[in-house]
């Protein structure tokens, strides 16, 4: 791997992570990034999290767009809302931010199509360790010790 691929898989990943932490302030839960790059080939990471109602969703997708900004200086390429706000979604390239609601989330178990993707251990690398999970995605994460 040359050290331009390996510093920009480097990058794609410290975005991924700072989009959790910024839903994470916005008291996202079930909170997951997925490796998926070497499934889809198209993006490096998605981050998943669920909001309580359309309005969080909204704040959750400011704050990652707001942190992603600043911190890394970069902006989405596309922006997608459904039409009754249960769903959006931030479109970076290298990485993909899906923010739900409860019942969008469970009915299109997004996180569950790749389910051979990697999991981040987001209290490892992010030092997230207040985060809530559902039984359901709880049971998708890296086990810990």
């Amino acid at each position: 791997m040359t050290d331009k691929i390996a510093e920009q898989q480097a990058f794609s990943r410290e975005c991924a992570i700072t989009a959790a932490r910024a839903a994470n302030e916005k008291k996202a839960t079930d909170i997951m990034v997925q490796e998926v790059r070497d499934l889809i080939g198209v993006t490096d990471y998605f981050v998943i999290a669920t909001a309580s109602n359309n309005r969080q969703v909204d704040a959750i997708i400011d704050e990652i767009e707001d942190e992603l900004r600043v911190q890394c200086s970069i902006k989405p390429t596309h922006r997608e809302v459904s039409p009754d706000g249960s769903w959006s979604l931030l479109d970076y390239g290298n990485i993909v931010v899906h923010v739900f609601m409860p019942e969008t989330r469970e009915f299109y178990r997004l996180e569950a199509l790749w389910n051979d993707a990697p999991v981040l251990d987001l209290a490892k690398e992010a030092g997230l360790t207040d985060l809530e999970y559902s039984e359901r995605i709880a049971d998708l994460l890296p086990q810990r010790s």
